[in-house]
């Protein structure tokens, strides 16, 4: 009998080339500002909730139309298509965990038949971003928790997981996992994480 397995990775700079809040930022004027607080974070030097928060505050008067200007921007990371065509093939499930935006992330995984989504949403009132998030905050915490909650409802040990990121928040998912991965990571992650690659995500296959 083969072993189902559950795959989940970040999305910002691990299932996607780019960070989407950087992308939203070029809209409000604030990209460089933006980048230099998410550097920061993905090295664990600040907090993610309380990082995400000055972030997304910049954001403020965004119209909402520059989402599809940002998706459209948005470009996969080499071999994250044929990660997923392979674990659909394989009957695994696949999953991805966003610190980033759900309105960026849910149509590019519906596009690729991923079900497993969760992700933080952005707070829209009359068009426009107000500079604030809605809901609880998908940090360090809730991405190990997702983790846990995933492989619970589909009866999969954790040791047959495998977390896939990049930054510091998600040190929680990827040290609770069978197989924890570091993907073209920060310092802290690399130090930290059982394993390590580059270039292609599909490469975590070869770690099975």
């Amino acid at each position: 009998m083969p072993v189902k397995r559950l795959i989940v990775t970040d999305v910002d700079s691990t299932f996607f080339r780019q960070e989407v809040i950087e992308l939203i930022a070029e809209h409000a004027g604030t990209r460089e500002e933006v980048a230099a607080v998410t550097e920061r974070a993905m090295r664990g030097e600040l907090d993610f909730a309380a990082s995400l928060r000055e972030r997304v505050a910049t954001l403020a008067g965004v119209p909402v139309e520059a989402l599809d200007k940002v998706r459209a921007a948005v470009e996969l990371t080499p071999g994250a298509k044929e990660l997923v065509a392979e674990c659909q093939a394989r009957g695994w499930a696949f999953g991805l965990v966003s610190g980033g935006f759900a309105e960026i992330v849910e149509p590019i995984a519906a596009e690729l038949g991923i079900e497993l989504l969760r992700a933080n949403r952005l707070e829209v009132a009359d068009g426009v971003l107000t500079g604030r998030t809605v809901g609880p905050v998908i940090d360090r915490e809730a991405k190990a928790a997702t983790l846990r909650e995933w492989a619970a409802a589909l009866d999969i040990p954790l040791a047959h997981t495998v977390a896939v990121g990049d930054g510091a928040n998600d040190l929680g998912m990827i040290e609770i996992a069978g197989v924890g991965v570091a993907f073209n990571a920060k310092p802290v992650v690399r130090a930290q994480a059982p394993h390590s690659i580059e270039t292609r995500l599909d490469a975590v296959l070869d770690l099975l």
